[in-house]
């Protein structure tokens, strides 16, 4: 058993403990770790985007460089402060238009190709590759997965008669899939409890390495 004599393992030890001390109840213990998180998570949130964001991609090329094209950005940039003055405060409205704007053009198309064009072309073209006996059931399950999926979304025609089994059917598709994303959910926030018992008995009392 040796235990670490790292102030700042210990410091990472206390304020994980504190962060665990949530499960006895709210105490100060776990608002003291709780603030703590968020102040250096946005200490250091603004430092990495002044670095890596504002300084080299707005203000460099303005200021340094003398790229008169960025005072369109700077000035955007500038309009989202007026919101702290109430009398200004409608100058807003043209960066978050400016925003919302460019975003969904350059997302929509994205999103279109990923989530549309390539799941139908995945659903109905053969794998280049060869297609074996569990490729064909895998291409398969996916297809019907895929049509009764969208045919129980599809409300404009009452879910009876032959639509009824085939809505059903998405239905189970929709659970399993729910399931399995449910599933990875918990296993990955299970997978981060078990580095931090890690560290706890591991690299801060040394347990780990008295136990082999």
């Amino acid at each position: 058993m040796h235990i670490s004599h790292d102030p700042w393992v210990w410091l990472a030890a206390i304020l994980t403990l504190a962060i665990f001390s949530f499960l006895y109840k709210d105490n100060p213990f776990f608002k003291m770790a709780e603030h703590i998180f968020v102040g250096v998570a946005t200490g250091y949130g603004f430092v990495y985007t002044w670095n890596n964001g504002i300084y080299p991609n707005l203000l460099k090329p303005l200021f340094v460089e003398h790229k008169l094209l960025f005072i369109i950005p700077f000035i955007l940039g500038l309009m989202y402060l007026a919101v702290v003055v109430p009398k200004f405060s409608y100058f807003i409205r043209w960066p978050f238009a400016f925003l919302l704007g460019v975003g969904s053009g350059l997302s929509i198309p994205l999103a279109f190709k990923a989530s549309l064009v390539e799941q139908i072309k995945y659903t109905i073209l053969p794998n280049p590759h060869g297609m074996s006996i569990g490729l064909f059931i895998n291409a398969l399950l996916i297809f019907i997965g895929v049509i009764t999926v969208v045919l129980y979304f599809y409300f404009s025609t009452p879910h009876e008669g032959v639509m009824k089994p085939i809505t059903k059917t998405g239905i189970v598709f929709l659970m399993v899939g729910f399931g399995a994303s449910f599933g990875y959910t918990v296993m990955a926030r299970f997978s981060l409890l078990v580095g931090r018992f890690e560290f706890l008995l591991g690299k801060w009392l040394g347990l780990l390495s008295w136990l082999r």
